[in-house]
């Protein structure tokens, strides 16, 4: 077959696939569909994919939803290490001025099982520099928003998420419900850099292509209220040597804090905290009404 029937060949077998969704009843299954179709057989056709490609993808996939449970998401891992979360943040979070800017939701979240009081320590007495977060959550606008529900979390000393040791309580881990003034407070450890797992298709993906797999210290922050748009965010350390290259793209100026010296405080439990570092910050949320143009 010449190349010019050999291309036009190919042509009609896409175009044969795309129009078998026309009759789809739902009008945005059917452009997502067609699209995925033609976007899909035309990087088949870019790159002259091999069978012997085609069946390491079909694998690598497979073993990806292996890896899933009801603990790790290693499709969202594989999501957030491609750009793709980050892009689809972005599509859907236009700024709207003063409103915190969100990032990727990340493979751990398990809602905590608790509420917990303020000043409460979520350390578990993990190893660590102690570290005061106290915080005010506003509507964009300014309002202090009091009873917005607050899910904190965040990685151990050794970068291990509590969900990812077998038999681990929760720790680390923690839900608080903002006072009258719309804030919050607890006490942690200061969050240290920690590469994603390595240990499933993406971090041998990674691996390959000569990528790290290290994420920038990090706390990990979901907070809502009935009429706002639930915020899923992340506060990095300023400073941190993987700022500009976290594996999951997910650094935004606006989310790096810095952190201050202190010399003493209390937990809610009325226990003593000797020198530790200090973090404050203050949270903006979107009206469910804006439209994220």
């Amino acid at each position: 077959m010449n190349p010019s029937s050999r291309h036009a060949a190919e042509a009609a077998l896409t175009e044969q696939v795309v129009q078998s969704f026309a009759k789809a009843d739902n009008p945005r299954l059917r452009t997502l569909m067609q699209s995925l179709v033609r976007h899909l057989h035309a990087f088949a056709l870019d790159v002259e994919l091999t069978m012997e490609e085609w069946e390491l993808a079909i694998g690598f996939l497979t073993a990806t939803g292996h890896m899933c449970d009801d603990k790790r998401q290693e499709f969202i891992l594989l999501s957030d290490t491609l750009g793709l979360s980050m892009l689809v943040d972005a599509i859907n979070h236009r700024s709207v001025e003063g409103a915190t800017e969100t990032t990727v939701l990340g493979p751990f979240y398990v809602p905590p099982l608790n509420v917990s009081p303020a000043d409460a320590d979520i350390s578990g007495g993990a190893a660590g520099t102690p570290l005061h977060v106290s915080a005010q959550v506003r509507s964009a606008c300014g309002t202090p928003l009091a009873d917005a529900w607050v899910d904190v979390w965040q990685s151990d000393d050794d970068g291990y998420y509590d969900v990812q040791k077998p038999g681990q309580e929760e720790n680390l881990r923690a839900r608080f419900v903002t006072d009258a003034e719309g804030r919050f407070s607890f006490w942690s450890i200061v969050p240290v850099p920690y590469p994603i797992p390595t240990d499933g298709p993406v971090g041998k993906m990674l691996g390959h292509v000569g990528r790290h797999p290290y994420r920038p210290a990090h706390i990990h922050f979901m907070i809502g209220k009935e009429g706002y748009d639930t915020l899923v965010t992340h506060l990095f350390i300023e400073g941190d040597q993987y700022l500009e290259s976290d594996a999951v793209f997910g650094v935004k100026r606006q989310l790096v804090v810095h952190l201050d010296d202190a010399d003493g405080g209390w937990t809610a439990s009325g226990d003593r905290m000797g020198p530790h570092k200090r973090l404050k910050h203050d949270f903006g949320l979107r009206a469910s009404s804006i439209l994220n143009q």
